[in-house]
């Protein structure tokens, strides 16, 4: 194939599991062909506004919000803002005149992919999750080409613009060798004689899992005689954490094994992380479900219940389903989630089971073969 310039809108965002798929993209178009052009279209006042630009890519904002589940004054704004951000969309489109438009799921994927179609622009969008995201079940009964991550997609797309692509991950992801294990442990300062358990809650943190540390913590940490922890908590918890962890070293609670718990509120090199840990604790955000099989990690999954459809725990019973890993419900991880943790990181045998069948399903060369469809469907407007 050709990789000619091409001029490329992509939209969507609010979360880290849209965005980081989106750059991934991104990359490796440019990779393709250094003189593509991309224009990132997000939503005003979420997370894209901020990463996107860090990573290079210019960003415009578009008003549009999420509507509420409680009745609040601010959906009765919501229309407006939806009338505006569609006007706004014709206008990018005019003036940006992309081969295509790519919808990654989140708020601003509506109403850009919504006018591209009005305007003749052909689309692509990629669903991260198994289980659809309402924005993308709406754009994707026009889209040209609907690239996947799980099976069974086809409960709400159209089974013959269906591509099984995988999700498109950071590049640096990857198995760990004994060099990255090595320089792993002096990153974060651990102890190679020990065990390592790597708690991550997602780019915002996560209640419950801090809280299951928390009790851990407060109980003694059982079972945790060798082991050590690398804890992201998240920079909306990170206060609370501090405070609470300051009291515990006061009262001398943990005891011994209280000094090898390290907190952060954010993890600067994901891939040492996940190079230093025999076990994993992670919410199943796409995202995290497919770095976690690239990376070939025995994973605890905890599924967030605060997200639509419950789309978290289709996310990892996917990969309970074929013993490539565990699953804790929301509600019992703070009395079973550590003891769990701690019963895996002893049994050798369990690690290496999990491991093995978590490898066979990562698809690293996702950002590849989405954008050779995202050239497919460009192609599309050009032979019109």
């Amino acid at each position: 194939m050709e990789y000619r310039r091409l001029r490329v809108i992509i939209s969507g965002g609010g979360t880290g599991g849209h965005i980081f798929p989106a750059l991934s993209i991104a990359d490796k178009l440019k990779e393709l062909n250094p003189e593509t052009e991309i224009l990132f279209v997000g939503a005003q006042g979420r997370m894209e506004m901020e990463k996107v630009p860090a990573a290079g890519y210019e960003i415009i904002g578009l008003p549009v919000a999420g509507l509420q589940r409680k009745l609040t004054l601010s959906n009765l704004s919501l229309p407006f803002k939806v009338l505006k951000s569609i006007r706004m969309a014709k206008k990018l489109i005019r003036e940006f005149s992309p081969d295509i438009a790519v919808g990654v799921g989140g708020y601003a994927s509506a109403p850009l992919l919504w006018a591209a179609g009005r305007l003749g622009i052909p689309t692509l969008i990629q669903e991260q999750n198994g289980y659809a995201g309402l924005t993308n079940k709406i754009v994707g009964k026009k889209a040209k080409s609907i690239c996947v991550a799980y099976d069974g997609m086809e409960r709400f797309f159209p089974a013959d613009r269906i591509v099984f692509s995988g999700n498109p991950i950071r590049k640096e992801i990857v198995p760990a060798t004994e060099a990255m294990k090595k320089e792993a442990m002096e990153f974060y300062g651990l102890d190679p004689e020990r065990k390592h358990i790597f708690i991550v809650g997602g780019s915002l943190g996560s209640g419950t899992l801090n809280n299951a540390m928390k009790k851990w913590i407060s109980d003694g940490c059982p079972g945790g005689e060798g082991v050590e922890v690398i804890w992201q908590c998240g920079k909306y918890y990170k206060a609370s954490v501090d405070a609470f962890m300051e009291k515990a070293k006061t009262e001398g609670t943990g005891g011994e094994s209280l000094k090898y718990i390290h907190h952060s509120d954010f993890i600067q090199r994901m891939d040492l992380a996940y190079a230093s840990a025999d076990v994993v604790i992670s919410r199943s955000g796409a995202s995290s479900v497919s770095e976690l099989c690239a990376a070939h990690k025995a994973t605890i999954f905890v599924p967030s219940p605060n997200v639509a459809e419950d789309h978290q725990t289709h996310n990892a019973m996917a990969l309970v389903s074929k013993d490539a890993a565990m699953m804790i419900r929301d509600a019992e991880a703070a009395e079973k989630l550590l003891p769990t943790a701690c019963s895996l990181i002893e049994d050798s045998g369990k690690i290496a089971l999990l491991e093995k069948n978590i490898a066979t399903l990562a698809k690293t060369e996702a950002a590849m073969t989405i954008a050779d469809e995202v050239y497919r469907v460009a192609n599309m407007k050009k032979s019109r």
